[in-house]
């Protein structure tokens, strides 16, 4: 089991909305040069968000990119699985044939670990992660 760098990167790239919308529209540029990704992967990353209607796009000049509701409304787990990330800790992918075509004596074990895992994400919000960040500043501030 791996997140791998799409679903890290598009988790990125939406807290970066989050923090910064209140500014008007996010550029993908923006978020490509504060974040270091790629901007032509955040094209593809956010093709895929846009899809699963987490963010809004404005043209133009003054143009970017926002999210499309609350982020107290929008999952870690929803921008993960927009993205077609999978985070899924058996090695059959949930088809039970891991062990010679059969299931393995730990499937459920493993079916239990993805199953806790997706839900601790979906616990998660952009607004949690964004208060955590708060949070962090005003400690480093006042340490």
């Amino acid at each position: 089991m791996k997140l791998t760098s799409k679903g890290r990167y598009a988790v990125t790239a939406m807290i970066d909305i989050a923090l910064n919308q209140n500014k008007g529209p996010i550029t993908l540029s923006l978020i490509s040069e504060r974040q270091g990704i790629s901007l032509s992967y955040l094209e593809q990353l956010f093709a895929k968000l846009k899809r699963a209607e987490l963010v809004s796009s404005a043209r133009g000049p003054g143009g970017g990119y926002r999210l499309s509701r609350p982020a107290n409304e929008v999952t870690v787990s929803q921008i993960i699985h927009a993205v077609d990330e999978v985070i899924d800790a058996r090695k059959c992918g949930g088809k039970a044939n891991c062990h010679k075509g059969d299931e393995c004596l730990s499937h459920e074990l493993w079916t239990d670990l993805s199953d806790l895992i997706d839900t601790f994400l979906k616990s998660i919000t952009l607004q949690t992660l964004i208060d955590q960040k708060h949070a962090n500043l005003k400690e480093i501030s006042f340490g």
